[in-house]
């Protein structure tokens, strides 16, 4: 099928410029074996730290990693660059892209057709990469939950070639199928059928562009898709858990920046509100250490889920090696600040409801606060 690239209105200069991993315009373009050029540091990154032996782009297996600098690109870039500099006014920002019934119609049937045709026929790049190009103009879309984009979008065909787009498609495919899926989350989704049928390598899928560092918008998306799946449905914690998703976030929190950790604290605490999630997080080893440290450094609104997430390993699992490792990593001493937050709230009732159950074991241990002593024995004289 033959389209006419429409320009994504969120990018600000030349397609032929971005890096297909990032997203982002290129500063130090470079070409691999298949002639596709990335910025330097994305693709040693693919490379090298990823140990991928794929073009992210072409998703074709690759045997020679040399890279090249691509000199004449760098410079028409910075020509580029220059004359924007020198530009007395920019254009105005160019509208969404409006599209017909018919042409949508045709956009989504190659998206239905094309991956199975290639599953069940063997690789077909051209037909692989038509599927790519469709998803490329319908992630530009805007739509609401009744209008004729979500409601052909919506359809079980639709929705599983998607899934198969989100798992074996290129870089750029995998971003613009998770614009697609954070659009229809916003939109109210029902998820439960695609989870069904795809299931724990849906959540395997989402987990994977969760951890992507180079493309920061995909990480995003991802995030904000598992928030609406798990709020909406209990039995699709189970899954995500199944997938690894208490390891992947744990272990993403210590590098993550303000808004990414709020995310992943509300994800963390609806797998916890699970058992199965509640016995991930304690196995894991350091699902303690890595809420504490990051506890009073996020937002008030970390705070509180934080605390949360303590409460319910506290009350549901509360053994001795759980409250050792709070005190040890300083989640005891920080409990206690709150506890001196002049009135109440929520999160400090449920800082008092962890005292009140584990204050008597907490006081054996020799580095227990001396002042939650004293306030201790004032919540025993009060009841």
């Amino acid at each position: 099928m033959e389209m006419e690239k429409i320009p994504d209105p969120t990018m600000d200069f030349p397609q032929d410029f971005r890096c297909p991993i990032s997203m982002e315009l290129m500063k130090d373009p470079v070409t691999i074996s298949t002639g596709v050029s990335y910025e330097r540091k994305n693709i040693e990154k693919w490379f090298f730290t990823y140990k991928k032996k794929t073009c992210p782009a072409t998703m074709q297996s690759i045997d020679n990693f040399h890279i090249t600098p691509n000199h004449t690109l760098k410079r028409l870039i910075v020509a580029w660059q220059t004359g924007q500099s020198q530009s007395s006014s920019s254009p105005p920002p160019a509208p969404p892209p409006s599209i017909k019934h018919d042409e949508l119609v045709a956009l989504l049937n190659t998206v239905e057709s094309t991956p199975f045709k290639i599953l069940a026929e063997g690789s077909d790049f051209n037909t692989f990469r038509a599927c790519e190009e469709a998803l490329g103009v319908l992630h530009q879309l805007s739509f609401s939950e009744e209008d004729e984009t979500m409601v052909l979008l919506s359809k079980m065909d639709s929705m599983k070639s998607m899934a198969i787009m989100l798992q074996r498609g290129s870089a750029e495919a995998r971003f613009y199928t998770i614009s697609i899926f954070q659009k229809m989350a916003k939109n109210d989704y029902n998820w439960n059928f695609l989870i069904q049928d795809q299931g724990i390598d849906f959540f395997k899928s989402l987990l994977e562009l969760v951890s992507d560092e180079i493309c920061t918008k995909a990480s995003s998306c991802a995030l904000e898709v598992l928030i609406e799946i798990l709020s909406s449905s209990k039995k699709s914690r189970l899954k995500a858990i199944e997938a690894g998703a208490i390891c992947v976030l744990i272990e993403l929190l210590p590098d993550s920046n303000r808004s990414k950790c709020e995310k992943i604290f509300v994800l963390i605490k609806l797998l916890c509100e699970c058992a199965d999630g509640r016995l991930a997080f304690i196995e894991h080893g350091l699902g303690i250490a890595a809420i504490s440290k990051k506890m009073f450094h996020i937002s008030e609104v970390a705070t509180k889920t934080a605390v949360k997430i303590l409460w319910l390993i506290c009350s549901f699992n509360p053994t001795d090696r759980v409250l050792e490792e709070m005190l040890i990593f300083g989640s005891v001493k920080k409990l206690v600040a709150l506890l001196h937050i002049d009135g109440r709230s929520s999160m400090k009732d449920n800082v008092v409801k962890i005292f009140k159950l584990h204050g008597n074991s907490l006081r054996r241990y020799p580095c227990f606060p001396s002042e939650l002593r004293d306030y201790l024995g004032l919540l025993k004289d009060s009841r």
